[in-house]
C-alpha cells in the first residue's frame, strides 16, 4: 500500500510546481465548489445530530405519555361500562 505521507508529499510538489494562474483557478473552483455544496445542504434542511437526539427524547416522552393515557382511557371506559350494566335500586 501506498504511504499516505508520501501522496501528500508528491501532491504538495506538484501544487508548489503549477503556474500562479493555475494554482489561482484551483483555488476559485475549490471555494465555488465549497460553497456551491454548502448552498445545496443548507437548502435541504438538514438537523444536527444534537437535535435529532433531542427530538428522539422528546419522541420517547410522548410515546410514554400516550401509552399511560391509552391505559387511563381503558379504565376509564371499564369503569364506566360496569357502571352502566349494574342494576338501579
Amino acid at each position: 500500500m501506498i504511504n499516505p505521507a508520501k501522496l501528500e508529499e508528491i501532491a504538495k510538489q506538484i501544487t508548489n510546481n503549477m503556474p500562479q494562474g493555475v494554482k489561482n483557478l484551483a483555488d476559485t473552483l475549490e471555494g465555488k465548489t465549497k460553497q456551491a455544496i454548502q448552498n445545496k445542504l443548507a437548502e435541504m434542511d438538514f438537523v444536527t445530530r444534537e437535535e435529532f437526539d433531542i427530538q428522539s427524547q422528546v419522541l420517547i416522552r410522548t410515546r410514554e405519555k400516550l401509552t399511560e393515557l391509552e391505559s387511563k382511557v381503558a379504565s376509564l371506559e371499564q369503569q364506566l361500562n360496569s357502571a352502566q350494566n349494574k342494576p338501579v335500586e
